[in-house]
């Protein structure tokens, strides 16, 4: 009796111990911090993922920047293996592939409708980068419309004269060069800082980053310019997503497809949440006028065939999606 109740006990331990070796736990890194709403989708697909795998896939989501990955390494660093799964904001990534920063043409695609139009396009394209980069795209979602946070007012092209603001990629500099500003390039996690010291005097970005970073603490003003459009994607490193069984990759699969239209909504809803939240704290919302609006987008469309010009290949996307909004 002692043995076959010591065998069971052993047959136990062993199944216990198999099953934790068959789960697959992923840190997943995401620079920003835990409130902002691209950490809360990370956050609901992970839970999402680990109900329809059953256990057998769990992803920690790792917010505000805590893996040490800084936002324009991110597919680096799932390429590499030095994380499973990252949240990237895509027009970061165009060291690695200047075709990423085709969304980001200022005035391209200036709506989340525009925008939809325009993955239908590009998107093939991406996911094609991505596995050229050993990895899988997951799912992918907008932010908010692009914003000018500044001391003044902006009223006129003469107000963005000099200003020092941070623009997050090359097409960003490229345009606020040619709207007479000093723009710099950073990542997210040296605007706050920047701004506390001074080296900067305005920043291009979100309503969310806008809350995120308190920007009413530096600034007195915000203008709903939406000149950017720009996405995050959540990829997976091809050699842990292939380590998976084929019926939990088609799980998450189909859960990612779900949510993406949610996370979509998400998005939408969080921008006139956001702007609210600015007004509360005392900062100032205006919209371009329209005429302001008019010189900003004369200023932006020979942009879009310089860059086609230097990124060859981002042509035929760009032309399909303009033909078919025309």
């Amino acid at each position: 009796m002692y043995k076959t109740t010591f065998a069971i006990a052993g047959l136990a331990g062993a199944t216990m111990s198999f099953a934790a070796q068959a789960q697959t736990t992923w840190n997943m890194s995401v620079v920003w911090p835990e409130g902002n709403f691209h950490t809360q989708n990370a956050l609901q697909f992970a839970d999402a993922v680990e109900e329809v795998t059953g256990g057998d896939v769990v992803i920690n989501v790792q917010s505000g920047g805590a893996l040490g990955i800084k936002g324009p390494e991110g597919m680096a660093a799932v390429r590499d293996g030095l994380v499973p799964i990252a949240d990237i904001l895509m027009n970061q990534q165009v060291g690695e592939a200047p075709i990423l920063g085709v969304e980001t043409l200022p005035y391209l695609a200036p709506t989340m409708s525009d925008l939809a139009l325009l993955h239908k396009f590009y998107r093939p394209k991406v996911e094609e980068v991505a596995e050229s980069m050993n990895q899988k795209l997951l799912y992918m979602v907008p932010w908010p419309g692009q914003a000018v946070y500044s001391e003044n007012e902006i009223q006129s092209i003469d107000d963005l004269s000099g200003l020092q603001i941070r623009v997050v990629d090359a097409n960003g500099h490229d345009y606020f060069e040619a709207l007479g500003a000093a723009p710099l390039q950073m990542p997210w996690g040296e605007v706050v800082p920047s701004l506390a010291a001074g080296t900067i005097s305005g920043v291009t970005t979100s309503s969310s980053s806008g809350v995120d970073g308190a920007f009413w603490e530096f600034l007195d003003h915000m203008s709903t310019f939406n000149w950017q459009a720009s996405s995050n994607i959540v990829t997976v490193n091809l050699d842990a997503w292939n380590g998976l069984d084929a019926e939990d990759r088609a799980a998450i699969e189909e859960t990612a497809a779900a949510l993406e239209g949610e996370f979509w909504l998400n998005s939408a809803r969080e921008d006139a949440e956001k702007i609210a939240t600015l007004e509360e704290n005392g900062m100032t919302v205006t919209s371009p006028s329209p005429e302001l609006q008019d010189e900003l987008l004369a200023r932006a469309t020979p942009l879009w065939e310089a860059f086609m010009e230097r990124v060859p290949d981002s042509r035929e996307y760009i032309d399909q999606y303009l033909e078919a909004k025309d």
